[in-house]
């Protein structure tokens, strides 16, 4: 966990970017990112320099290679552009280096070995006065960056404070809906786990959590730690931002190389991509449409229309592979629209895969982002059928208010979060047969469903029980509202009185 020091040094050095001149906290948090991914690369040649002393051999594939840097108009060695060295200039050099120097070197950095570096070659240095760079390096050098934990507390603390909707509907997906999903879905060390709206690769970051914490094994099996750090994770993107971001996130907990690539996944150019993943969990966007010569034509078979959210399911289950699982967000919307393309979706997920839950969450999840209502589908990829019976739970409380402030309740009183309740009763549903409609989680048949033209809203099949309420006769209330006039008659002759 970072302290509340290291909390109060990363709102202070905002604050001066806001004052600085840079007020998208996007932005902000991409200088932040250019910045750790060059220590990252002084830390790595650090490591190859140990080795290369240890062993008495020359340095394997030098990230600072001897010699003079061509970036550098001063002549300086390529050895000043390392964090180690630069750090300690004074600001308006160490502006110079980074601005002149370090920027070109890391767009034109060769690939060595990591994802990071193939999303460096569009970056830009905007940090606007030597005074604020250096208050920044200082900042990010005086935390303990060799703690894993700490690297991703703090890369999650910053991403916390993105307030404010991206474009085309995308927006951050709290942490702990995050972390619940992938509670409900229980990574094992041979998923493959996919993210194709991967945006900061929150859920990527979580599902390598949840593996660590439950999986230590994979950590101590050499195959298995390269299989972990090179193949279970994989996100797409096409926002060069969000893919640096994306990026940073996963290198700072811990995942040497994920493969995080910028690609647009309803399109046609990758259209090939199917039955590749075992798990896939996404938020993707869904607020906008697509014309239909950019959208993927194999989709299109599957669901006719232009709507992204309805165009991502049926993606998912292209890229699932038969046995594959996924818990993905969508709008409300999904699962009760009249059109043809909602009610063909629908009909493939109860019909030709295994629907296995919903959960619909309050509208108040997303803000201050947005109040849209949303629902949790969780289904796997079987292509014969196998729903049976499917598990709604009515989510009403996620720990947090429901208001723009969306300030943290007492998580231990079920009216206040109802996410841990949600996890146990998902992981023992084979005990909810006999709850009933009224109950918060109960379970609906497939034929029930059928016969509702596969309507999947649970107020649909929730029955709600009104308490009865017993009120005075209208002669009472008569009475009462005459003896209330007469005291206030009484009332205002007594202040005129008083004023006369």
């Amino acid at each position: 966990m970072i302290t509340g020091e290291i909390k109060n040094q990363v709102n202070q050095t905002w604050n001066a970017f806001w004052t600085g001149g840079i007020s998208n906290p996007l932005e902000v948090i991409e200088q932040m990112t250019y910045l750790l991914f060059i220590k990252r690369l002084d830390e790595l040649h650090t490591a190859k320099e140990k080795k290369s002393n240890r062993l008495q051999i020359g340095i394997e594939n030098p990230i600072f290679p001897p010699g003079v840097n061509p970036y550098s108009k001063a002549g300086r060695s390529y050895e000043m552009l390392r964090w180690s060295k630069f750090k300690n200039t004074d600001a308006s050099t160490m502006y110079e280096i980074v601005l002149e120097e370090v920027f070109p070197f890391i767009k034109n950095l060769q690939d060595n070995g990591s994802t990071y570096s193939t999303h460096m070659k569009d970056a830009r240095f905007t940090i606007p006065t030597p005074a604020l760079l250096a208050k920044v390096v200082d900042m990010l050098d005086s935390i303990p960056m060799d703690d894993r934990d700490t690297k991703g507390d703090l890369y999650e603390f910053m991403l916390g404070k993105i307030a404010s909707a991206g474009q085309n509907g995308q927006f951050r997906t709290p942490r702990h809906i995050i972390r619940m999903m992938v509670e409900l879905t229980a990574p094992e060390p041979n998923d493959i786990i996919c993210d194709p709206a991967c945006g900061t690769a929150g859920f990527l970051v979580a599902a390598a959590e949840y593996l660590r914490n439950n999986h230590p094994g994979i950590f101590i099996d050499e195959m298995a730690l390269k299989k972990f750090n090179r193949e279970t994770f994989n996100g797409f993107d096409f926002d060069s931002t969000m893919l640096r971001i994306g990026s940073m996130n996963m290198l700072l907990h811990g995942i040497e190389n994920p493969d995080i690539q910028n690609r647009d996944s309803l399109s046609q150019s990758h259209s090939e991509i199917e039955d590749v993943y075992t798990l896939i969990l996404a938020n993707p966007p869904f607020a906008g449409s697509l014309d239909y010569e950019s959208c993927s034509k194999d989709l299109l078979q599957v669901v006719k229309t232009k709507k992204t959210e309805l165009l991502f399911v049926a993606l998912f289950l292209r890229l699932l592979k038969t046995g594959g699982r996924a818990a993905v967000i969508v709008p409300d919307g999904v699962l009760f629209g009249s059109s043809k393309a909602h009610k063909t979706l629908r009909k493939i997920l109860v019909e030709d895969q295994k629907l296995d839950g919903i959960i619909s969450m309050p509208s108040g999840v997303f803000k201050p982002y947005a109040g849209v209502s949303t629902a949790i589908l969780l289904f796997t990829k079987t292509n014969s059928g196998g729903t049976d019976n499917v598990w709604f739970y009515d989510m009403q409380a996620d720990g947090y208010s429901l208001d723009d402030k969306r300030n943290e309740l007492d998580g231990k009183k079920h009216e206040n979060n109802n996410i841990p309740d949600v996890i146990y009763r998902w992981k023992n549903r084979k005990d909810e047969k006999e709850r009933k409609r009224t109950d918060q989680s109960f379970f609906v048949s497939k034929h029930e469903i059928v016969e509702n033209g596969y309507d999947l809203s649970i107020n649909r099949y929730k029955e709600i029980v009104y308490d009865e309420v017993e009120y005075d006769s209208p002669q009472i209330i008569l009475a009462d509202l005459k003896a209330l006039e007469k005291e206030i008659v009484k009332g205002i002759n007594e202040l005129e009185g008083m004023l006369s």
